[in-house]
């Protein structure tokens, strides 16, 4: 299960005093009990391991977002800070589907659903993402699905 993976790692940084991942990880911990008692449990439940990944994929859009924004205010040392915290996050995350392994899922969904026209591409998105869910980055499907109605 994930969450045992990650406090495994937990205690692996405490013993090695590997402070900066022991610090992603714990705020790690914190959004798990953060979502639990938002979606009204209790902090003693455990999230499933979708649960936590959905958790996790908004941890890293966040520092993504933060490293984006200090990059664009001229504070590279604390952009490399974040980076460095995400990498500590990625490491969790199942590898994505690349656009090459999205392009054919796209051209199956599009012929399945017989649809020829850029007007219907909310459809074939929401049908592509409900097959990829998880699997593969939005921005990737929405651009794969964009190539493949322009051609």
């Amino acid at each position: 299960m994930l969450l045992d993976e990650i406090r495994s790692q937990l205690k692996d940084a405490m013993r090695a005093k590997e402070e900066p991942r022991l610090t992603v990880l714990r705020g790690l911990l914190s959004a798990f009990t953060g979502e639990l008692t938002a979606t009204g449990r209790t902090p003693q439940d455990t999230l499933s391991d979708e649960e936590a990944l959905g958790v996790i994929r908004r941890e890293v859009k966040r520092r993504r977002d933060a490293a984006e924004q200090f990059r664009a205010g001229g504070r590279a040392e604390l952009a490399q800070g974040e980076e460095a915290e995400l990498a500590v996050l990625e490491s969790f995350l199942p590898q994505m589907m690349s656009r090459e392994e999205i392009a054919p899922v796209v051209a199956a969904k599009q012929e399945e659903l017989g649809i020829t026209e850029k007007k219907d591409m909310g459809r074939l998105m929401g049908a592509v993402m409900g097959e990829l869910k998880g699997k593969a980055d939005g921005g990737d499907v929405k651009a794969e699905v964009e190539r493949t109605l322009s051609s």
